[in-house]
C-alpha cells in the first residue's frame, strides 16, 4: 500500500515540478521581453538605431500576454502537487523543542494527532475546491486578459488536493497504526 501512495506522490510532486519549470520559463521569456521593449522604446526617444528597434518592436516583443494570470493558476497547482510527497516522507517542518522530551508513545500519539489533523484540512481543502470550481462552472467566470475559464485552474489545483488528501489520510491511518501498536509502518524523510 505504501508504494502506491508513495508513487501517487512522486507522480503528483514531478508533474508540479515540470508544471513549475515552465511557469519559470514563462517568467523570465516575459520579464526579458519586457526589458527588451522598454530598451527598444529608449533607443527610438534618443534617436539611435531607430530602424533596427521599430522592426524588434514591431515584431512583437514585449512581456508575455497574461503572464500573471497563467502563473497564478500553475502555482496554485504547483502547491498542491508537492504536498503528497512532503506528507508520505514526512518533509514538513517541525519544531520538536518540548516534544524531544516525551516517551515515544506521547510523540508517535502526537503525531497521529496532527497527522489526522492535516487529513482534514487536506479533505475540507479539496472539497471547498469543488465547490468553488463549481460555482466558477456555473457563472463561466473567464479570466480578464486571455479569456480562459477560471474553474480549470481551479480542476487542476483540485486534483493535486484530491491527490494530497488521499496520501494524507493513508499517513494519518498509518500513524494512528503505529500509535496503537508501537511499530513503525512508515519511515521519516526519503
Amino acid at each position: 500500500m505504501y508504494r502506491v501512495f508513495l508513487t501517487l506522490a512522486r507522480f503528483a510532486a514531478i508533474l508540479g515540478g515540470i508544471v513549475l519549470t515552465a511557469l519559470i520559463v514563462l517568467t523570465v521569456v516575459s520579464v526579458a521581453g519586457r526589458a527588451l521593449n522598454t530598451m527598444m522604446h529608449w533607443l527610438i526617444d534618443i534617436g539611435l538605431l531607430g530602424g533596427l528597434a521599430q522592426s524588434v518592436l514591431d515584431m512583437g516583443v514585449g512581456p508575455v500576454l497574461g503572464d500573471f494570470e497563467l502563473v497564478e493558476a500553475g502555482i496554485a497547482f504547483c502547491i498542491f502537487a508537492f504536498l503528497p510527497l512532503a506528507q508520505i516522507t514526512g518533509a514538513h517542518a517541525t519544531v520538536d523543542i518540548l516534544t524531544s522530551r516525551f516517551p515515544d508513545g506521547v510523540n508517535r500519539a502526537l503525531t497521529a494527532l496532527w497527522e489526522v489533523i492535516f487529513a482534514v484540512v487536506l479533505i475540507v481543502m479539496a472539497w471547498k475546491l469543488y465547490d468553488g470550481m463549481q460555482g466558477k462552472m456555473r457563472y463561466n467566470e473567464t479570466t480578464m486578459l486571455l479569456q480562459f475559464p477560471v474553474w480549470w485552474s481551479y480542476a487542476a489545483s483540485l486534483g493535486g488536493a484530491v491527490a494530497a488528501a488521499l496520501v494524507a489520510t493513508y499517513v494519518a491511518l498509518a500513524r494512528l497504526a503505529e500509535a496503537a501498536t508501537g511499530r513503525v509502518i512508515l519511515k521519516g524523510a526519503l
